[in-house]
């Protein structure tokens, strides 16, 4: 029994992993109606950081100056969420 309950884990955790990884391979957004805002949030902090990004191919950033946008970003996001999480409590 415990046998049988234990493959069911595995074979849902395998499910579970492959829409991940599908999810990351496909460059699809989790809510894709926040798309544009991701979008001018990353313009937003590539300005910030000195990043000279453009619309379209990037071909000229370096893997540091990207690096460094996505980074950026998810620090604010967390931030934010952070700040919110901190508002919800203090009510």
């Amino acid at each position: 029994m415990d046998n049988n309950y234990d493959n069911q884990n595995n074979n849902q955790n395998n499910q579970n992993n492959n829409q991940n990884n599908n999810y990351n391979k496909s460059g699809k957004s989790a809510v894709p109606e926040a798309r544009a805002a991701l979008d001018a949030f990353k313009y937003e902090v590539a300005n910030e950081i000195g990043v000279p990004l453009q619309k379209g191919y990037n071909g000229h950033l370096t893997a540091a100056q990207s690096g460094s946008i996505g980074g950026q970003m998810v620090k604010k996001m967390i931030a934010n969420q952070e700040q919110q999480m901190a508002n919800k409590t203090g009510q």
